[in-house]
This record gives C-alpha cells, sequence and structure tokens, in this order.
C-alpha cells in the first residue's frame, strides 16, 4: 500500500508576519481604549487600601436633649451654642443647594459658597448661584458669595490638569471664610455642595464641648437619587474647630477620626439631563467620558432608570472579592426614611429624588 504524503507547504512567513502585526495592533488598541477598566480591574494588584479610620459612634434619636447626647459621645454639653459655618465650592447643584440649606439654616451661621465662572476643566460657566439667587432669599442674611476667577481653556492650549484648578479654588476659600468673619474655636464644615450633613450632626457642632479639633463626615452614599443608595463610602467632607494659623479647607484625608452615619452624600442627582453633561464635561474626572456617546440623553436617562454606571466603570475596590461582589448595576431601594426632612416635605418638588422618580427632564 502506498503512502500518500501532503504537499502543503507550511505557511510563508510573508503571509504569517502580517498577521501577527495586525494582531498585535488590534490588542494594542484594545488595551489603550480601554485602559481605565483594566486598570481598575487590577487594582487589587497594584493598590492598596488607605489606613482604616477610627469611627467614633453616632448616638441620635428623636425627642433626646442634646445635653444626654453630648454625654453619650464623651462631651460636654454647652451653655450657649457655638458658631458654624457651612463653606462649600458650588457649580450647578442648585435643587441639592436649596435641600442642604433648607435643612441647615436653623443650625447654621453662615453659609459660605464660593463659584467659579469656569469648570474646573476650563469651559466657561454661568455664575448660576448668582443669577438664582433670589430662590435662596430664605438664608440672605447668612450668605456670603465669592466668585472664583478660573482659567478659560482656548482650543490648542495644551490641556491643564483639572485637579490643579480645583485645588486653587478649595485654597480661596480659606479667604472667603476670613471675610465671613470666622473666629478661633467656630466651628467650620468643608464639604462639596452634593455632601450634605444631618442636622442632628451639626447640632454636635453648635452644642458639645470637647469635640475632636477635626473629624471627617461619614456619609451614606447615593447615586442619581435616594432611590440608589450605594454604600457608607464616602468620607471626604470633614468638620473642623476654627484656628486662624492652622485651619486649611482641604477636601482630602486630615485626620484618622470619622464620625459615623453623618449625613447624605447625592452624587449625580441632578433634576435635568442637561445639568448630567455639565457635569460629566465641566469636573475633574471629565476624562471618564471615553466616548461621545456617553453624553447621549438617551443613554443617561437608561443608565440613570437601571442604575449603571454613567461611565461604564468598574467599582473602585481593592479586593478582588470585593469588586466581583460590587459589579453590576445599583440595586433600587423603595424606602423613603430617614432622609432630609424638607425632601419629605416637599415632595411634589423634587420627585426625581425620591424612589420612582427616575425619569428626568430633558
Amino acid at each position: 500500500m502506498t503512502t500518500i504524503r501532503s504537499l502543503r507547504k507550511p505557511p510563508s512567513i510573508k503571509l504569517v508576519f502580517p498577521t501577527l502585526i495586525i494582531l498585535f495592533l488590534t490588542c494594542l488598541f484594545c488595551i489603550l481604549t480601554n485602559l481605565q477598566t483594566i486598570s481598575y480591574l487590577f487594582r487589587p494588584l497594584w493598590d492598596k487600601p488607605p489606613p482604616p479610620f477610627k469611627r467614633i459612634p453616632h448616638y441620635y434619636a428623636e425627642n433626646v436633649s442634646m445635653g444626654h447626647l453630648c454625654e453619650l459621645h464623651g462631651w460636654t454639653p454647652r451653655s450657649e451654642p457655638r458658631q458654624v459655618f457651612d463653606a462649600i465650592i458650588f457649580s450647578n447643584e442648585l435643587d441639592l443647594l436649596e435641600l442642604r440649606w433648607r435643612e441647615l439654616e436653623p443650625y447654621v451661621s453662615k453659609f459660605v459658597i464660593l463659584e467659579s465662572n469656569t469648570t474646573f476643566t476650563g469651559i466657561p460657566k454661568p455664575l448660576f448661584f448668582d443669577s438664582n439667587r433670589e430662590r435662596f432669599s430664605f438664608a440672605e442674611g447668612k450668605i456670603v458669595h465669592g466668585v472664583f476667577p478660573g482659567r478659560k481653556r482656548y482650543k490648542g492650549q495644551p490641556y491643564e490638569d483639572p485637579f490643579l484648578l480645583e485645588g486653587q479654588q478649595r485654597v480661596a476659600m480659606n479667604w472667603l471664610l476670613r471675610e465671613a468673619g470666622i473666629s478661633d474655636g467656630d466651628a467650620v464644615i468643608m464639604s462639596d455642595a452634593d455632601e450634605i450633613p444631618s442636622p442632628h450632626t451639626v447640632k454636635f457642632l453648635q452644642w458639645c464641648d470637647g469635640i475632636p479639633d477635626a473629624m471627617h463626615l461619614e456619609m451614606k452614599e447615593y447615586m442619581y437619587s435616594f432611590e440608589f443608595p450605594v454604600d457608607y463610602s464616602s468620607w471626604r467632607a470633614s468638620a473642623h474647630l476654627y484656628t486662624r494659623k492652622w485651619t486649611q479647607y482641604r477636601h482630602s484625608r486630615q485626620t484618622d477620626l470619622i464620625l459615623s452615619d453623618a449625613g447624605w452624600h447625592c452624587s449625580f442627582c441632578f433634576r435635568r439631563l442637561s445639568d448630567f453633561v455639565f457635569k460629566m464635561k465641566g469636573y475633574s474626572h471629565a476624562d471618564r467620558v471615553r466616548r461621545k456617546e456617553f453624553l447621549d440623553y438617551p443613554r443617561i436617562q437608561r443608565h440613570i432608570c437601571k442604575g449603571y454606571d454613567l461611565f461604564d466603570m468598574l467599582p473602585e475596590k481593592y479586593s478582588f472579592k470585593e469588586l466581583i461582589s460590587n459589579i453590576g448595576p445599583i440595586q433600587r431601594s423603595a424606602s423613603a426614611v430617614h432622609l432630609p426632612a424638607f425632601l419629605i416635605q416637599n415632595a411634589a418638588r423634587f420627585r426625581f429624588l425620591l424612589p420612582g422618580g427616575c425619569i428626568r427632564e430633558p
């Protein structure tokens, strides 16, 4: 029996080499276009979590005296209230600003608000607060408003780090606080407009002696509205006993102490789809807009109602177990309990912030 050998020749190097080049370039393109996703996927390998906070238990119940609450924390009741300054950097969060100030107005001595005529990315913007000031007439005697001269980015100019401009604006808040008349021993809250301390947290600052010179405020994190609770990972807001020599306005870690369950952080909680696009293009993380379709209104609306991440990003977690357990949409909540009182009292006006109100105005 005759064995017939295959006469097929091995692939020519002229064919194999271009194929390998195409495969390499395709893989490189996929990596570069999804670099952020890949980085977040492997965060547990290259990053370490920050040191844990030392938690201060938070005691509160209705119809319990402030004196008793101060003592439960190991603090001493005051005979007169301490002055409290609420200092925020403001962009375009008008609804949340009204909610915040209505909730805190009985307890805050001065509302110190600093806004800029550009976004952190150099896009010119209106002075949203200044042009809507009549909406906040209920607090007019307490408002100290300042304007930070931003830097417009012109076409063709080199890209400037938005975190640099954000940092400069926060430094300028130190001057505005002094203009507002803050004195040594007064309390100052440092947070963004969407990081809202609870009234009983502010009352501790008013009525208790012995509180820490500085402590972060742990806040329950929400996305898009109070229908989508995330977790208790929000920590950047802080409260301080002011000293002119040492106190600096910052939005970064300043102490290891954190007061538990001290308020609400409602991120991207806007009434209008146009406000979502404005923030996505203007805030310090604008580089997360990797594709033009991220700014499409129908896509944003779908992501809001389904609890998806606007930027299709993986969660920022430091272990694979946490990463895997947090992948996917945010689970809806039907609870509107333990939310700001002004929100519940005006539910019809702020329907978009409550369960069942995910549809936004265009």
